[in-house]
């Protein structure tokens, strides 16, 4: 059983950057394994963020953070990563670290496709 446990969530100010981890401990976590994050901004549903998918390594963002976010992971330390530039107000929520191992890849904008959750950590952008 996969066990994730986010972390640096912060508030900060517009413009800023912030980096993200997500640990994860109790299984097996893997290049198999794909990470993801997702956000719930206040009064909205939960939405897909970043992936890195396992069968290819690629990838994958969502338009409003594409060019400003970046997914990582690093296998030998179980982290997954997402470092966060040019912070905007929008940006503001919890932010939810997911974990699947056999998720397809016409899912992984889904968080229904991930069986694996953290948390969340908050996330405030403002000035």
């Amino acid at each position: 059983q996969v066990q994730l446990v986010e972390s640096g969530g912060d508030l900060v100010q517009p413009g800023d950057s912030l980096r993200l981890s997500c640990a994860a401990s109790g299984g097996s976590f893997n290049r198999y394994t794909t990470m993801a994050w997702f956000r719930r901004a206040p009064g909205k549903e939960r939405e897909f963020v970043a992936a890195l998918f396992r069968n290819n390594g690629r990838t994958y963002y969502a338009d409003s953070v594409k060019g400003r976010f970046t997914i990582s992971k690093d296998n030998a330390k179980s982290t997954a990563y997402l470092q966060m530039n040019s912070l905007i107000a929008e940006d503001t929520g919890v932010y939810y670290c997911a974990a699947d191992p056999s998720i397809i890849l016409s899912s992984i904008r889904e968080a229904r496709g991930y069986g694996y959750w953290g948390q969340g950590t908050q996330v405030t952008v403002s000035s």
